[in-house]
């Protein structure tokens, strides 16, 4: 903690950290709104992929195992790659194609921001991670309260938003955290494709300046204070969650 604190000293009072700093801020709402969109977006379709998993209808199950496993088992930054240069370009072939048809402007590939292209595949990437959080923390509810629920005549959505998923969250929760903190760092990856984050400054800061050794290290401190932060404001409300008077409650 003292050598942490050193650190952050230096950075605030050192003129070389403190410029390095006040470039690589520019980058820090870039990570942040990269981090954020794709976080919140891959929760969505993961929640949707963990329902259709657990689905009484088996091609809706098979599709969604096979986008898991898939997905799973590509590593991010080829999937960077893949969605910018591969998938990015056949989207835009498919809309000029539709938008010929119906007298639209075509648009071309480099209009696709890379920013967004970033994003798409953050997306795609943790929402194949979420999904199996989602259903591990469905499956954990007990059975007993669903048919309980089912004998009082609460309808599927009824039962999913009143009994399955409050008490899902509290079993997901701490792993959606740490899959928060996993894409603060990860959000890093788009630097790949020219994205101005935190981390693509860094780089091309170092390579005008020569200066690798404080460059790099306030690169390195500026992520460890946003994934401190996080995980300390994660760990508050996980306290908070257990010491709610329902927290124990039947439902």
């Amino acid at each position: 903690m003292a050598t942490g604190a050193y650190f952050f000293w230096q950075v605030f009072t050192v003129e070389i950290y403190s410029k390095v700093l006040s470039t690589l801020s520019k980058g820090i709402w870039i990570t942040v709104y990269v981090t954020v969109v794709a976080y919140l977006s891959a929760c969505l379709i993961g929640l949707g992929l963990a329902v259709a998993q657990l689905s009484r209808f088996i091609i809706l199950r098979q599709a969604a195992r096979l986008y898991v496993e898939i997905l799973r088992g590509i590593p991010i930054i080829v999937l960077l790659l893949y969605v910018a240069f591969v998938l990015a370009p056949a989207l835009v072939a498919g809309w000029n194609w539709i938008a010929d048809g119906i007298g639209l402007d075509p648009i071309r590939t480099r209009d696709f921001s890379l920013l967004w292209r970033a994003v798409i595949a953050l997306t795609l990437a943790y929402s194949s991670f979420m999904a199996e959080v989602f259903r591990a923390g469905l499956q954990s509810v007990d059975p007993g309260q669903i048919e309980a629920a089912e004998s009082l005549g609460l309808n599927r959505w009824q039962r999913f938003r009143h009994i399955v998923f409050p008490q899902a969250f509290r079993t997901i929760m701490p792993p959606l955290g740490n899959d928060f903190v996993a894409m603060v760092k990860d959000s890093s990856l788009v630097s790949v494709l020219g994205v101005t984050d935190v981390t693509q400054l860094g780089k091309v800061l170092a390579a005008g300046n020569f200066r690798y050794f404080e460059t790099y290290s306030v690169v390195a401190l500026v992520y460890l204070a946003m994934t401190i932060t996080l995980s300390l404001a994660m760990r508050r409300l996980e306290k908070y969650m257990r010491q709610r008077p329902d927290a124990k409650a039947d439902y």
